[in-house]
């Protein structure tokens, strides 16, 4: 799963480790079928589309403002994008990334910081891939009710504005 030390309900993931979770987060976003789509999701109906068993992974969105809810089982780390991009590698030399204008998020109003991980990686049928994006880790939440802001900004006409009201049980 990476590197991961808790510190104040964030974590800390090392470079390698970030690549490699953003890998399996585009892995399960892939693996989910067209209408359940957890990215297209508006309600947060499909955020529980096979998670794996050591953390669990929230959706990005193609674009705009969305409000999804959804449960988090206790225990598991969440691991998002605010913002984000894959390239096929046979048609781009290195990972290429989004200008950023404004990229952040907060749980229940407290800030946490983003980490910007880029790198290579193997998709479906051994395809070779590059990530590039600016994610968010929170170390597992005890249960209960948390809201979770994420907004970003590419200022070229592309922005997001995600709200989770995330429930752990």
């Amino acid at each position: 799963m990476g590197e991961v030390v808790p510190d104040g309900g964030t974590w800390r993931i090392s470079a390698d480790g970030g690549v490699e979770l953003a890998a399996r987060w585009w892995r399960w976003v892939w693996s989910a079928p067209q209408e359940g789509d957890p990215v297209g999701d508006t309600t947060g109906r499909y955020a529980s589309h096979d998670q794996p068993d050591d953390l669990w992974f929230l959706a990005g969105t193609y674009g705009g403002r969305v409000v999804r809810r959804c449960e988090v089982p206790t225990g598991r780390p969440l691991f998002f994008p605010v913002l984000n991009c894959v390239n096929k590698a046979r048609a781009v030399k290195g990972p290429v990334g989004m200008p950023v204008e404004r990229a952040d998020a907060h749980l229940n109003g407290v800030h946490l910081p983003l980490e910007e991980f880029y790198g290579r990686f193997r998709g479906p049928l051994w395809s070779r891939w590059y990530t590039w994006g600016l994610w968010g880790a929170i170390a597992p939440l005890s249960p209960g009710g948390y809201v979770l802001e994420i907004k970003g900004d590419t200022g070229q006409g592309f922005w997001v504005d995600t709200t989770y009201h995330l429930t752990v049980v």
